[in-house]
């Protein structure tokens, strides 16, 4: 993963941020206030794709469904087959694998 020149003390702070949240209530209190409107939407929309996708749904299906283009979905599709683990380890956590 490419990061910008974030200093490596920033990104230990948030990853802790994110850990200490225990409730959905939580979760949404931060999100609000971290992300933009835009920013959430944009992240609800990836996660919504990466489900699909796991799911095993065809990619055309899922961007005529989620009314997204064919190439977020080839993107999304990318990071789910050669990103760094985060998305199959959380669909596998909430039980959202393709069996």
């Amino acid at each position: 993963m490419i990061l910008m020149a974030v200093p490596k003390k920033h990104l230990k702070d948030l990853h802790q941020l994110f850990a200490s949240i225990r409730t959905v209530e939580e979760a949404k209190l931060l999100l609000q206030d971290i992300l933009t409107p835009a920013e959430l939407e944009a992240i609800a929309e990836r996660w919504q794709l990466i489900q699909a996708l796991a799911s095993g749904k065809p990619q055309r299906q899922i961007a005529h469904d989620l009314k997204l283009s064919i190439s977020k979905i080839t993107r999304g599709s990318r990071m789910l087959q050669y990103g760094g683990g985060g998305f199959g380890h959380f669909l596998k956590k909430l039980g959202k694998m393709k069996k």
